[in-house]
């Protein structure tokens, strides 16, 4: 058996850019004009969880469970106000048909492990059009290392696997899934990788 495990953003959905200014966003209407790192590869965790607690600390910004329920629902409504003003995010082109062909393999199980937080993964994932019922997410909820979301993502899957493939767009998806020892399929231009699923054999 096999696993194969899918990064989100810029990975599945053509979201990346817009998630990042939105997130932003929603972290200084709650917390006020906070500095924000110019790159994001400066933070420790490049997730949603991992990168608000560094804001936190190189702010000294007060924090508590209220702050941070506030800032994940202010980025759900920018997100929805995005969808309802622009339409639904974008998919890599091929990713629907691709990863449909995974849930079906009957040698193949598929898990979605991402630093994003899960409520906004799952509504970029619904805009998208893709079916992820009964299918392992694990996020920014459960750990704020990537390492973790990636690792837990395996486990929720349930079953022994020989081999684990991520797809991910960015350098750390990379580094995570060496830290790992799993296969590495770059998406997008940033790691020179795929622009289409079409033709992607595993």
């Amino acid at each position: 058996m096999k696993a194969i495990i899918f990064d989100i953003d810029g990975t599945l959905v053509e979201s990346m850019a817009i998630d990042t200014e939105l997130y932003f966003e929603a972290i200084r209407a709650v917390l006020g004009p906070v500095r924000v790192r110019e790159d994001l590869r400066s933070y420790r965790h490049v997730t949603d969880s991992g990168i608000l607690r560094q804001v936190v600390e190189d702010n000294r910004a007060p924090f508590d469970d209220a702050a941070a329920a506030a800032i994940q629902a202010r980025f759900v409504e920018s997100l929805e106000a995005h969808i309802r003003s622009c339409g639904p995010f974008p998919t890599i082109d091929g990713a629907i048909p691709f990863f449909e062909k995974i849930r079906s393999a009957a040698d193949q199980h598929v898990a979605i492990a991402t630093g994003g937080w899960r409520q906004s993964a799952l509504l970029k994932l619904d805009s998208a059009g893709f079916d992820i019922d009964g299918v392992p997410l694990a996020s920014s909820d459960d750990f704020p290392s990537r390492v973790d979301i990636m690792r837990y993502a395996l486990a929720r899957i349930g079953s022994d696997v020989e081999s684990v493939t991520y797809f991910g767009d960015a350098e750390w998806d990379r580094h995570a899934s060496d830290v790992l020892g799993w296969n590495f399929v770059a998406v997008g231009p940033d790691l020179g990788g795929i622009t289409s699923y079409a033709g992607v054999e595993l």
